[in-house]
């Protein structure tokens, strides 16, 4: 199974309240901040800017965590 995805995926990840479905935004493959949350991606380790649909709320994950939906 492929860990790679691209901008419009639909995914879902597992947070504290249960499962959140989503899109994914962007790849990251540089450092970032995220509403003041540091980001360490790089282009060997990149991370994925996702968007829940219900709270429209941004958020950075591995892409590990992600599955496609």
């Amino acid at each position: 199974m492929s860990n790679a995805f691209k901008a419009g995926d639909k995914v879902t990840w597992e947070s504290s309240q249960g499962t959140v479905h989503g899109t994914v935004k962007k790849k990251l493959t540089a450092h970032t901040t995220i509403k003041g949350h540091e980001v360490a991606a790089s282009k060997e380790n990149p991370e994925y800017l996702v968007v829940s649909d219900k709270t429209g709320a941004e958020a950075a994950h591995k892409p590990d965590a992600l599955k496609k939906a």
